[in-house]
């Protein structure tokens, strides 16, 4: 995976997270923002499949933020947050295995059909001599 770290621009601010009077006081939640439109380390192509896959998570701008407040200490939640992204990366460019198409055994064939005779023949008895 390549290194975004050039292209990452944070900013912190309060959290709502654990901390106590400490939160209050300092500025732990991490916001990671990232340009998917203006990036120098993506090709177009996958620019195009971030922004398809991304869609609900990109601004109007084509920006990407993640937030990371977990934590009390800022500098763990910005490795947080780093991580969120990287794996969100790799879930986006992850190719979906592709479907391998199955046939049932014949023995299961066999054994669905006989099933269906011994459903059949029972369904028949109950009918009587009306029919």
């Amino acid at each position: 995976m390549k290194d975004f770290s050039a292209e990452f621009r944070f900013s912190a601010s309060r959290s709502s997270g654990p901390g106590g009077q400490n939160v209050n006081k300092t500025a732990s939640k991490v916001e990671l923002r990232f340009d998917v439109e203006n990036s120098a380390l993506l090709a177009e192509d996958e620019k195009t499949l971030l922004k398809s896959k991304l869609a609900s998570q990109l601004t109007n701008e084509g920006e990407l933020i993640i937030t990371a407040q977990t934590d009390r200490s800022q500098l763990r939640n910005k490795e947080t947050a780093v991580r969120k992204f990287y794996r969100l990366l790799e879930k986006a460019f992850a190719q979906p295995k592709k479907r391998k198409p199955t046939k049932p055994s014949v023995s299961a064939v066999r054994e669905r059909l006989q099933q269906k005779r011994r459903d059949s023949e029972k369904k028949s008895q109950r009918r009587g001599d009306g029919w």
